[in-house]
């Protein structure tokens, strides 16, 4: 959606337009999942159409013209991004889900999240040893879900060319743990706080 802003667009002739980005799509709910988070919803930007194809788009963007034989999508908003990404790609796509959820032979990887502990696995023939990987999930926070899913994806032998998400909470230090295990980050967007 656009609006005309600026006192004095039509002097000139034409209207100033204002653009809304990614960030400006996503709502904030108080105290979801427990008191004193500040839980970022992405269904807002998802039910958007405009909105949605931006991130997708945006998010493709630092891959351009690299090599990625797989999608891999983190349980379970990195389904809806990855599903639509690894469709513009032309690549398969692979579900890191909690434990539990997938029906064969998988293998587990335990982790801390910013207020949990869970599982994750993948199927123990989702990827093929040298296959290079795109990792995809709506926010970074800690980044225990991701370091999981790397961990998982190394254990199979895949080559991760990055990972991405939509926001990035960059005081819960998840970008910081990717990186010091050699990962590329890519957000969308930032938001100070839980």
């Amino acid at each position: 959606m656009r609006d005309i802003i600026g006192p004095d667009a039509s002097q000139r002739g034409r209207p100033m337009i204002a653009t809304k980005t990614v960030k400006d799509y996503i709502r904030t709910i108080v105290d979801f999942p427990h008191e004193g988070i500040m839980f970022r919803d992405v269904t807002t930007l998802f039910a958007d159409p405009r909105g949605f194809r931006m991130a997708i788009d945006q998010m493709l963007h630092p891959y351009a013209g690299q090599r990625i034989d797989k999608v891999v999508g983190l349980e379970a908003r990195g389904f809806i991004i990855g599903g639509a990404i690894a469709h513009q790609l032309g690549t398969g796509f692979v579900p890191i889900r909690k434990k539990g959820k997938l029906p064969g032979t998988t293998i587990s990887q335990e982790y801390t999240l910013e207020y949990g502990e869970a599982i994750v696995e993948i199927h123990d023939d989702a990827i093929t040893p040298g296959e290079t990987v795109l990792v995809i999930d709506d926010l970074l926070a800690t980044g225990g879900t991701a370091e999981a899913g790397i961990k998982l994806l190394e254990r199979l032998g895949a080559t991760i060319v990055g990972c991405a998400f939509i926001i990035d909470l960059p005081e819960l230090g998840g970008r910081e743990k990717l990186t010091q295990m050699g990962m590329e980050v890519h957000a969308l967007c930032e938001f100070e706080g839980l």
